[in-house]
């Protein structure tokens, strides 16, 4: 079972993420301070560090330094407060693969996981990259993009894109989207996956480009209209 470390000082945050990360799969262990982390790295090895950076008498970059004067191989993700890009370059610099700004969503944060391990598995992998007419989206660096400009689009709205290119040119039900992004399993009257359409929609439907298609009473389609003609 892939096994990740958990690394905060926060007790609340490390319970949140154990509990996140042990429902998608993971075996979790938690240090609440960066040396204690390095501690038990030493005495058990991770697939995958989650390390937040503010922590007091080791913060996170001076934990992934220390790692990465060992271990060049083990996977960091960095989690962090700050806004500035100066501190999401520095930890990058130092040997990060990859970071999630605070306040995050759980579902953002599994992306992020699974896209590392997918990346640093090992294995001869091509990135997982879908692709409808001129839109674009690389799973593993969890870019979007139409006509080579990127996309900026939140956690669950990057899900609900991702479903329908998954099934691209067949229709998806109303249930079945509820339940793959928001595991809403029972009949719901919401009106959720509506809202969340019309967000993904201003933002990707660009000139003649309009791929997602109401099937009324039934759920929605993503065709890309260029290769139908």
């Amino acid at each position: 079972m892939t096994t990740i470390l958990v690394v905060d000082d926060e007790p609340g945050v490390r319970d949140l993420l154990q509990d996140a990360l042990s429902n998608a799969g993971y075996q979790v262990q938690c240090a609440a301070n960066g040396a204690d982390g390095l501690d038990q790295l030493r005495r058990r090895s991770a697939d995958l560090c989650v390390v937040d950076i503010n922590m007091p008498t080791m913060n996170g970059f001076e934990f992934l330094e220390k790692l990465r004067e060992h271990n060049s191989k083990t996977p960091v993700l960095l989690l962090t407060a700050r806004d500035g890009d100066v501190d999401v370059e520095h930890g990058l610099r130092v040997g990060a693969d990859d970071y999630v700004k605070k306040p995050f969503s759980l579902e953002e944060l599994l992306l992020r996981v699974a896209a590392i391990l997918r990346r640093t598995s090992g294995d001869e992998v091509d990135e997982l990259v879908y692709r409808c007419g001129p839109l674009v989206m690389n799973i593993d660096r969890h870019v979007v993009s139409v006509e080579d400009n990127e996309i900026d689009l939140s956690a669950t709205e990057f899900r609900l894109l991702e479903v329908l290119l998954e099934h691209q040119d067949r229709v998806v039900t109303r249930e079945q989207l509820l339940r793959d992004v928001w595991n809403i399993d029972f009949d719901s009257e919401t009106s959720v996956l509506d809202t969340y359409i019309s967000y993904v929609r201003r933002k990707i439907h660009h000139n003649d480009f309009a791929p997602i298609t109401t099937i009324r009473g039934v759920g929605f389609k993503l065709v890309d209209q260029a290769a139908r003609k």
